[in-house]
């Protein structure tokens, strides 16, 4: 079975991984599993660039393939913000739901036709001498909603709204959320790579 990294602590994206890619013969680890405790500093301007990053990093620290991702959340009304700090928005130690109250704050004057958003995740797979191994691109287009809805998820999920469905993404069966969501189809994309190392 090989050992692969998700440059995550967030046992929450571990999972998603591990279920959308239930199929691979891979033992899915996080960093807290490997005991790394410190934190890549995402200084790139493109999810892209902090995507390479991390995997680069954690890979040559672990000795480890290592699988990063960098999403986030445009705004179009905000002129693609938050981004690349979307994790980040409205500064340290705020809670998931504050962050998304922020927003709702910010964008409350924006009609309804005018809140489109989406999703974006770039995906980056590393080897431990640096080699980065396959990347891949997920889009999920959306709107921000006008109120939070849904137990499901985390992070900006109850606030982003898909028309197509008429729930938020919040309130998808976590199958329905892995076929549509950003990470989803930016895992779906990098799966051949994964499965041809697999196999060589």
């Amino acid at each position: 079975m090989t050992k692969l990294l998700v440059a995550t602590h967030n046992k929450g994206k571990v999972k998603e991984f591990a279920e959308m890619l239930a199929d691979l013969d891979i033992e899915w680890l996080s960093l807290d599993d490997v005991g790394v405790t410190e934190d890549v500093a995402e200084t790139g301007s493109t999810f892209r660039a902090n995507s390479v990053l991390k995997a680069q990093a954690y890979a040559a620290k672990t000795g480890l393939l290592t699988l990063a991702d960098d999403s986030g959340l445009e705004v179009d009304a905000l002129d693609g913000a938050p981004g690349v700090y979307t994790a980040r928005y409205g500064g340290v130690g705020l809670t998931a739901v504050q962050r998304y109250q922020k927003l709702l704050d910010a964008i409350k004057q924006v009609p309804d036709p005018q809140r489109t958003a989406r999703f974006r995740c770039v995906i980056v797979l590393a080897h431990p001498d640096g080699r980065v191994l396959g990347e891949s691109e997920g889009m999920c287009e959306g709107q921000i909603a006008l109120a939070p809805a849904g137990e499901g998820g985390f992070g900006y999920d109850p606030v982003f709204y898909l028309p197509r469905f008429g729930q938020t993404m919040a309130q998808l069966p976590p199958g329905e959320k892995h076929k549509i969501s950003h990470r989803g189809r930016a895992v779906q994309a990098i799966v051949p790579r994964l499965r041809e190392l697999l196999a060589g």
